[in-house]
């Protein structure tokens, strides 16, 4: 095999599991055992280990070994916050420039949301997809990609976060009633319920998760600062 085709494959695999948590958070990485099961000589995992670790999503210890890195709760309040704020006015501004299309869209994702629910085999990680894709229509219809890209970089913890939210409490249906009623907000042009209603939707992880974050989910978090 190519080591330099096999470090970007098993980046890829790596980051994709670590991401939408088949690798937990905390979990150790063994070397010998990444390197059975990618049949491939301990440089290109080493070199991937590193890459990983320069994304944030891995420390590396030495003598120690290499370990998922735990997910920052006072980071991921920051990044909501962050993301609130931008989004409601990205939302304002798409609210001015409305189209059919941009909504015919916004529908879709949302009726896509509701077939993959009622679907017989749930896959959580094209529900989190998505839920990004729907996010995405107004920052692109607002000329605002840059910002969108630069939230979608910055997630190490986020993008976990959600996924948690996800497969832990599984309340898709009020994600997805939480979308129409956005849509709704659009729609009849109420610039007002926005804010509100963003602020319920990007903190409703917090809100689903609840005391779990601290009790039976504590192992995936980092301590908190007192």
């Amino acid at each position: 095999m190519n080591d330099s085709y096999a470090s970007k494959d098993i980046f890829r695999i790596l980051e994709h599991e670590i991401l939408t948590l088949k690798i937990k958070p905390g979990s150790l990485l063994s070397e010998n055992i990444l390197c059975a099961r990618f049949g491939v000589s301990r440089s290109p995992i080493r070199s991937v280990l590193q890459e990983l670790r320069l994304c944030g999503l891995v420390t590396v210890t030495p003598y120690k070994g290499t370990q998922v890195t735990l997910m920052n709760f006072d980071i991921i309040n920051q990044i909501i916050y962050q993301r609130m704020a931008v989004e409601t006015f990205v939302l304002e501004d798409f609210m001015k420039m409305l189209n059919l299309v941009d909504l015919e869209k916004i529908r879709h994702i949302i009726n896509s949301q509701h077939q993959l629910i009622r679907g017989e085999t749930f896959d959580a990680s094209q529900f989190y997809v998505l839920d990004g894709q729907l996010h995405e229509i107004w920052f692109t219809a607002t000329r605002k990609s840059f910002l969108w890209e630069s939230i979608q970089k910055s997630d190490c913890h986020y993008t976990r976060f959600r996924m948690l939210d996800i497969v832990e409490i599984k309340n898709f249906e009020q994600i997805v009633q939480e979308h129409e009623a956005i849509l709704t907000a659009i729609e009849n042009g109420d610039s007002d319920a926005i804010r509100p209603l963003m602020q319920k939707h990007l903190f409703g992880g917090v809100t689903r998760l609840g005391s779990l974050i601290f009790t039976e989910l504590k192992d995936y978090f980092s301590p908190l600062n007192t």
